[in-house]
Formats: C-alpha cells, structure tokens, sequence
C-alpha cells in the first residue's frame, strides 16, 4: 500500500507549504550478490518549523534516506525537492549534524570551528563570523571553552559545538543523524532539552534520525515509522507537546502504540 506526498504541513490551524517533499523514493546499492534494496517507495514531506523523526529499527534505511537528502546519495526511484527544486548535490540550505564526534576540525578551537563554516559557508568577513559564532557558543553553554580544542572537550561538549555551529549557519533544514546516541543518558537527555529550546526559540525545521522510541517522542513533533530492511513507511504520528514528559499518561500510550508498530511493522497508516 503507497501513501502520496503529504503536500502541506499543518501547524495549529493554519496549512504552511512543504519545505521538503519526498516523492517515492528508493534508494538501491550494487553488492556483490547482487542490488540490495535500502529504502522502498518513501513519501513524506516536511512543513516549515517541523520536526520530523524517521525512527526505526537498526538497518532500516534511516540514515541513508537523511544522506540522500543531504544530497549525498542519489535516489534509484522517485525525487527528493526542497522548496520545490529537485536535490541533486549538497547544500548551504541543509546542515548535517553526526553522531561522531570527530565532525569537528581538530586543529581549529572551538570557536575557530565555527567561524569557519561562516566564513566558507556563508562568504562572510572574520570579524561578523566571529561574533555570530561566540554568540551561538555563548547560546549553547560554551562561552569558556571558545579558545579549547576539540581532543579537549567531552563528547557532549564537542556535540554543543557542532550544534551551535549548525545553527550559526541558519539553514533551511537541519538534518540530525542520531546527535546524541554516543552520549551518557543524562549528557543525552540534556542535548535533548537544550535542541528543543533553540529550535523553538528560533523556529528551526529538522530532520531526526533515531532508533530510540523515547528519544522520538522527546524531540519531534511528528514521528515516522519505518519497517525493518528494506525501509519502508509502517505509520506516521503526532506528538502533542503535552505529550513529551516521561511518565505522563500521552507519553505511555504512544509509546506503546509505536513500539506495537515497529515490532510489528503493519499496513502503511496514519495515527
């Protein structure tokens, strides 16, 4: 069963045009036994303002489909457009944040880590690429460690950096390949709190891959299920905003309803 491209998002009452649309999309690789199929006949799209999580199972396809809207993978079926454009390439309109913590540039500071991304990203003079940048850092708990280099900096901390360098960026989309999976539960549920305040301060539209149904809930406002290899649609759900506190009745109950969805990986729907 296919699902069309959701065309509009909707935020409280008022329908916003999609800022990225994913128009069924497959993603194949050629191995030696043969194509392996990642990710089959995706659809989905984004509003501006969103946060949208591709939650699944290990293997499922979630990065690649984040990569192949980084613009780093092409897909073997369907389009991905952003603001209507098809993508074919990288772009300053999208800013990726990894997992690892050596996506910084370990013989820059801290602070030298992002001004550069301004000073290339953005073509702007060192002196406004410094102040947006100790500005950001300031913003995300850093202020004392803008002349540390990164071999110096705790995993959480090296995370701030490359968060603040993101934001620093203002991109359209921000895409987040499991950011804090590397990171101790309560250094996590920090990083988590602290994302959700700067994306609602600033109205920041994400991408959020994560295997943790917790971490989804937490962090997005619309969850998207994906089923075990290949990677395909299973439901999509909603998450009011009373419903992120662990230990409420909303937070148990959706919990529940996703974790029977991707065990049991049904018919495409949408909850």
């Amino acid at each position: 069963m296919n699902v069309a491209p959701r065309l509009t998002g909707l935020v409280g009452d008022t329908a916003l045009p999609s800022l990225l649309e994913l128009d069924h999309v497959s993603i194949s690789y050629p191995t030696p036994d043969g194509i392996l199929t990642a990710v089959e006949d995706v659809s989905f799209s984004i509003a501006a303002g969103e946060r949208l999580v591709l939650l699944g199972p290990s293997g499922c396809g979630k990065s690649t489909l984040l990569r192949a809207v980084g613009g780093f993978l092409k897909p073997s079926a369907g389009e991905i457009r952003m603001n209507g454009r098809r993508i074919g390439a990288p772009g300053p309109d999208r800013m990726t944040v990894f997992q690892e913590f050596d996506q910084l540039l370990p013989w820059r500071t801290v602070l030298g880590n992002v001004r550069y991304a301004l000073e290339r990203g953005k073509s702007m003079p060192r002196r406004d690429a410094e102040a947006i940048a100790r500005r950001w850092l300031e913003r995300v708990g850093l202020k004392n460690f803008v002349d540390a280099f990164p071999h110096t900096l705790s995993g959480g901390m090296k995370q701030r950096v490359a968060i603040a360098r993101a934001f620093a960026l203002e991109p359209a989309l921000l895409l987040m390949d499991e950011p804090f999976a590397a990171l101790d539960a309560l250094t996590r549920r920090q990083m988590q709190d602290e994302l959700l305040k700067l994306c609602e301060e600033t109205g920041n539209t994400a991408l959020f891959v994560t295997h943790g149904i917790d971490e989804a809930i937490r962090v997005g406002t619309r969850i998207l299920a994906l089923t075990p290899h290949p990677g395909r649609l299973a439901a999509t759900f909603d998450v009011p905003p009373d419903t992120r506190a662990r230990g409420s009745s909303g937070f148990g109950e959706l919990e529940r309803r996703i974790q029977e969805t991707v065990f049991s990986a049904p018919e495409i729907d949408h909850v």
